[in-house]
């Protein structure tokens, strides 16, 4: 399999087979020839997990026990997301990249076996399905060092249109409700890769802050007649003191209350459901406030800031009309060498305590010296 296709901004998109039959993508700018071939022998397929109901709460939880052997923190030399080298084999087969994304070889969620359907809840008689949905790994740049605030404009856009394209790809497959790329940077987070890199989780149902989001933003929907996030925007732009910094096209700010240390949510002016949405014009001018957003996190104590980032995005084809996306970007660390860890009333109850005022972060974010 070798299969190009031209996608926006000069970006050319191929898949390639890699070899225990998984895909890789790799979206190049600019005309670059892709056919490497992957040199691994080939593996036995990751297995797949199921979904159990907890009926206290009503949601799925994902039980997959293939994932307990995964790699974890490997050496630089050792890095399965670094290009392939003669002494090296790893999962982008390539010498070099500029963006590639691959099925994900030890996916939480995976391909239905056919015939397969998500259960109603049905309290502890609820069937137990598979694990159905799609996970992929997003390298973000072929150097093992660095971050994705540190990559220049021309990869953050690179970075946008590869999402939006899986974004559109995915939400066509079977089973699949809700696409949700996210970042997870530090070790403080749970990441076990340090290249820099993002993921994409697909879901077969909707997940419980989704849920729960959708459900606050269609009432507020019926009940105004407006968009939610399109009124928290325009509250962010008139009280003024919690925004970060702001573009044309996209305003970045800590919200009105907050959960971390530290959290920054990125919209668009002109709301949309989802990455597929934006505008060529959003996109340009995207690139510009992210990066900016990810330097001054890092500024606020001059060290790198463990962070989790994620694309909040309407479900495939529910609830488009009232929610909006947007990227949410989150911090545990509340001050050098101290961490936010969660007590028992946000752990156990999902009653947060803010021990940093959004607007006393929101000054630390604007007054960090680029």
């Amino acid at each position: 399999m070798n299969h190009s296709i031209a996608l926006e901004n000069d970006v050319t998109r191929t898949d390639l087979e890699m070899a225990d039959g998984r895909t890789i993508r790799y979206y190049d700018q600019g005309a670059t020839a892709r056919s490497a071939v992957d040199k691994r022998e080939a593996e036995v397929p990751a297995g797949i997990g199921e979904l159990r109901h907890d009926a206290l709460l009503d949601e799925w939880v994902a039980v997959a026990s293939h994932r307990q052997h995964r790699i974890f923190l490997p050496p630089k030399e050792l890095c399965p997301l670094c290009p392939t080298k003669s002494d090296l084999l790893t999962e982008i087969p390539d010498s070099t990249y500029q963006v590639a994304v691959f099925d994900n070889r030890s996916p939480s969620l995976n391909t239905a076996k056919g015939g397969w359907s998500l259960p109603e809840f049905d309290g502890v008689q609820t069937p137990v399905p598979d694990a159905v949905g799609k996970c992929e790994v997003v390298a973000y740049t072929d150097s093992h060092e660095g971050s994705l605030g540190e990559l220049d404009l021309a990869r953050h856009l690179l970075i946008l249109t590869a999402l939006r394209d899986r974004t559109s790809e995915i939400s066509k497959l079977p089973n699949i409700v809700q696409v949700f790329p996210f970042e997870n940077r530090g070790e403080e987070v749970g990441v076990t890769l340090d290249h820099p890199h993002g993921q994409i989780y697909a879901y077969s149902y909707l997940t419980p802050r989704t849920r729960q989001m959708l459900g606050v933003a269609s009432n507020h929907l019926k009940k105004t007649g407006r968009v939610l996030l399109d009124d928290i925007v325009l509250r962010e732009i008139k009280d003024e003191i919690r925004i970060v910094t702001a573009n044309e096209h996209w305003l970045a700010f800590v919200p009105f209350a907050s959960r971390f240390p530290f959290e920054i949510h990125v919209a668009p002016k002109q709301s949309v459901a989802d990455l597929t949405e934006l505008s060529l014009a959003q996109c340009a001018a995207y690139p510009e406030i992210a990066k900016e957003v990810l330097l001054r996190l890092d500024g606020v104590f001059g060290m790198k800031m463990a962070y989790m980032a994620g694309w909040h995005q309407a479900p495939v084809s529910i609830g488009r009309d009232a929610l909006r996306l947007h990227w949410q970007i989150t911090s545990v660390r509340r001050a050098p060498g101290k961490l936010k860890y969660f007590s028992g009333s946000e752990s156990m109850m999902g009653a947060f305590i803010q021990d940093v005022p959004p607007e006393q972060a929101a000054l630390q974010l604007r007054e960090v010296k680029l």
